[in-house]
């Protein structure tokens, strides 16, 4: 069953109250509710506290839901929603987050720019291990509205115009967050690799 057909089957479920439609939809997502917590809060703690708070309010109003192939949009805006309360919550936040004009490119500025595919380094766990941990720490160094357009347009794989729908912004919103994140993203790699901290940057 593909995965539009399994929203429609596990929404009729939750319609007729059938106790195993919510055990599905644990099953389905709860992972990846966990891990867009902890991408976006940046703590396994506040995640697990977001996943109880997202699974609690799926369970309250999720048979509301009319449109199964509107699902993915709908929790992820209840996701985003309960991390973006979970930081007002909370003071843990980093000490400095980059400011706008940090975001904004330096000399010409590419069509599009694309998180680094991994895979296509050179084959060492290490330097995989490296570039890993430099994407983590910019993406954790973004604003919250930054970060979480990258989480679920690069990590979660949502289209632009599903992100929009889950942030509820305009389109347009959503590709100049996007675009910025990723220049941030781009402009922190090549700060580690001039720092040498990425192995073989200089090869």
């Amino acid at each position: 069953m593909e995965g539009a057909e399994q929203d429609a089957a596990l929404l009729e479920g939750v319609r007729r109250n059938d106790p195993a439609a919510f055990e599905q939809f644990v099953r389905r997502y709860g992972d990846r509710i966990f891990g867009f917590g902890v991408r976006v809060c940046g703590e396994r703690e506040d995640a697990r506290d977001v996943l109880q708070e997202t699974l609690l309010q799926v369970y309250r109003s999720l048979k509301t839901l009319e449109e199964p192939r509107a699902l993915r949009s709908w929790l992820y805006r209840v996701v985003s929603n309960a991390c973006l309360m979970k930081r007002r919550k909370k003071s843990g936040e980093p000490d400095r987050e980059l400011s706008l004009d940090e975001l904004m490119p330096r000399g010409r500025e590419e069509a599009e720019i694309q998180l680094p595919d991994v895979s296509d380094l050179p084959d060492r766990e290490v330097e995989r291990a490296e570039v890993q941990q430099v994407v983590r720490e910019a993406i954790r160094s973004l604003a919250p509205d930054y970060r979480i357009v990258l989480v679920l347009r690069d990590m979660e794989q949502l289209s632009t115009k599903e992100t929009a729908d889950a942030l509820q912004l305009p389109e347009s919103t959503v590709k100049m967050r996007l675009h910025r994140a990723r220049l941030a993203v781009r402009k922190a790699l090549g700060g580690a690799a001039r720092e040498g901290r990425l192995a073989g940057a200089g090869a």
